[in-house]
């Protein structure tokens, strides 16, 4: 399948990967109808998703499967006036009937919200009047139910509750009964372009409302790097990415690329996450390739891996924050196995990432994705040299990504102050070494400026989680009169440190991170707190620690 859209599919090293990878767009491309109803007709009986639960449950569906459910899918979305262009926000955790969901949507042309079940009645209520959804597909379960139902009365443009279970409420219509009762489907006669939005997503918000980042319809094909080169798969991978559906994460791993490449998704879907249990079904299912985020890891060194047969997996990568290298080498002694870091954003896909014919460097991002022209810019707008700090931005006049967003949705003045001119500014700053890896620093807005170094939060926050007191940490920038800021760790204490909570343990502390990295970004305020704060997919809003200083 993947031989469709890429002219070369092996590379012997990143040289070549840069001068021969090149992804070819059809016109009118849709990954429903070009991906999955293409493997239900030339192998209907391959296996496409493999579903189990934490009750024991066990579901596996083939292309064919698939192909059928979201036929039946578009059919009732289309009974009930949902068509192309129309908003459909999905909050179905990892239940199966998302993919059925989301690829009838694709289908008839509708725009895809993937949106978490941890949405409030306000969350729900902002999102239905910035984008005029139409329709919410749920899982029919509380609280997620009770905060939609609450949400109605503010949401004008929300005509349909749609529930897949176990409890259908009184005024919602059954998903489950929606498919069974189906009229045969008939594909629209233009049911998307190339150009026309297919998914909508609602940035996490660290630093005010949720953005809405929109993709258009060729999305799909820029993950034939994540999941091909970055994630290494092939049409026997069976591949487990720990993700909600609701985050863009899913679409990194959970979609696309897999099936792009024709490997089997992997969905272990759990109410409460307890990493002996993901490594036992790791174990049982016989997983091939792994991806979860650092704190995923972190939890599953803490187990003895000793007592899990892990020889299924061949690959695994991780995604979503910066790795500490002290979890790569813990992880690595333990099974042999190098974690192959890949980073990007909601508005892209994998834009820098360790690729198999790559040695990777622990706590390295890896090299440049060669589907996006990619930069490093000083303050003063030069290239950055080695070694010197640079924003991450990339060039569009002399190669378009497949897989850049189209903008935020409905806000070209935000757009514009991101992408223009042909360049698009993450706001994310980094270095580059003498072997061309690039290694992250920190958000423009969370490096702090001391004494005229640029310290990035997350080289601080490395050193810190190497002290066995430190169970997690953020690092901000408290204001200075002398040396403009100073470094500041908020710091959460493991359970058998908090008695000794006080001046020695932070002197320890301080004196511990002066001896792992440069004695000038080690932190002259901290604080021990129970909790920090974060948004609702996990990420900690350093803006609300700096305003609570």
């Amino acid at each position: 399948m993947v031989e469709k859209y890429i002219s070369q599919t092996n590379f012997k090293d990143q040289e070549d990967f840069k001068a021969n990878f090149k992804i070819n767009v059809p016109e009118n491309f849709n990954f429903a109808y070009d991906v999955v109803d293409e493997w239900a007709r030339i192998e209907p009986n391959k296996k496409a998703l493999c579903w189990v639960n934490d009750q024991g449950e066990h579901h596996e569906f083939t292309f064919k499967d698939i192909q059928e459910q979201s036929d039946a899918a578009a059919s009732y979305f289309q009974s009930l006036g949902i068509g192309k262009g129309d908003k459909v926000m999905l909050i179905l955790k990892r239940r199966y009937w998302y993919w059925f969901a989301v690829t009838g949507l694709h289908k008839i042309g509708a725009v895809a919200i993937p949106a978490t079940h941890l949405l409030t009645k306000k969350d729900i209520i902002y999102r239905c009047q910035s984008a005029d959804i139409k329709a919410i597909v749920s899982v029919g379960e509380s609280p997620v139910t009770q905060q939609i139902d609450a949400a109605l009365p503010e949401s004008p443009t929300l005509k349909y509750r749609i529930s897949i279970g176990p409890d259908i409420p009184e005024g919602w219509l059954d998903f489950r009964k929606g498919l069974a009762d189906a009229q045969p489907f008939v594909k629209p006669e233009n049911p998307s372009s190339n150009d026309d939005i297919m998914l909508l997503y609602f940035t996490s918000g660290t630093t005010g409302n949720p953005k809405m980042v929109i993709h258009n319809f060729v999305y799909p094909l820029g993950h034939i790097v994540t999941a091909g080169y970055w994630q290494n798969l092939n049409a026997d991978s069976l591949h487990l990415t720990v993700a909600d559906t609701g985050w863009a994460k899913a679409a990194w791993g959970k979609l696309y690329g897999q099936w792009i490449m024709g490997a089997c998704i992997f969905v272990y879907d759990h109410e409460k996450f307890a990493a002996a249990d993901l490594l036992k079904v790791i174990q049982d299912y016989k997983v091939t390739s792994f991806c979860a985020p650092p704190t995923v890891y972190r939890f599953m060194i803490l187990e003895d891996l000793r007592k899990y047969d892990l020889s299924s997996l061949q690959y695994c990568e991780v995604a979503g924050e910066p790795l500490n290298p002290s979890v790569f080498d813990t992880f690595y002694q333990a099974t042999g196995l190098k974690l192959m870091e890949g980073f990007g954003q909601t508005e892209t896909t994998v834009t820098i990432a360790n690729f198999p014919w790559m040695n990777p460097k622990p706590g390295s991002m890896g090299l440049p994705n060669p589907a996006y022209d990619m930069d490093l810019i000083t303050l003063d707008g030069r290239s950055a040299e080695d070694g010197e700090q640079g924003e991450i931005i990339f060039r569009t006049d002399r190669l378009m990504p497949v897989g850049l967003f189209m903008g935020y949705y409905r806000d070209k003045e935000l757009t514009d102050s991101v992408y223009a001119d042909n360049i698009y500014h993450t706001g994310d700053i980094a270095w580059r070494d003498e072997d061309g890896y690039y290694w992250f620093v920190g958000r423009n807005d969370d490096v702090i400026k001391s004494s005229g170094y640029r310290i990035g939060p997350f080289e601080v926050e490395s050193a810190l989680m190497t002290h066995p007191a430190v169970v997690e940490c953020a690092i901000t920038g408290v204001p200075d009169e002398v040396r403009g800021q100073v470094v500041k760790a908020t710091i959460i204490l493991a359970a058998s440190y908090k008695e000794k909570a006080g001046s020695e343990l932070i002197k320890e502390i301080q004196n511990h991170v002066k001896q792992i990295t440069a004695p000038y970004k080690y932190p002259r305020i901290i604080e021990f707190v129970e909790e920090l704060p974060k948004t609702i997919s996990g990420k900690i809003r350093r803006v609300q620690i700096r305003e609570e200083k």
